[in-house]
């Protein structure tokens, strides 16, 4: 797997055992830092620069 892969499973991860363990502050602030780096992949592709 490469790093990409594993940051974005780290994140799923995180955010789902902040959002069940934890309550919704720590599961939206993940959330939050989840949308935050989907956005910011897609401007990357966008502007036709490489991802990782």
């Amino acid at each position: 797997m490469d790093l990409l892969s594993i940051v974005a499973v780290l994140l799923i991860g995180g955010w789902a055992l902040g959002f069940f363990a934890f309550g919704e502050a720590v599961g939206m602030l993940i959330h939050l830092l989840l949308v935050l780096a989907v956005i910011v992949v897609l401007v990357r592709i966008i502007k036709g620069k490489p991802v990782v």
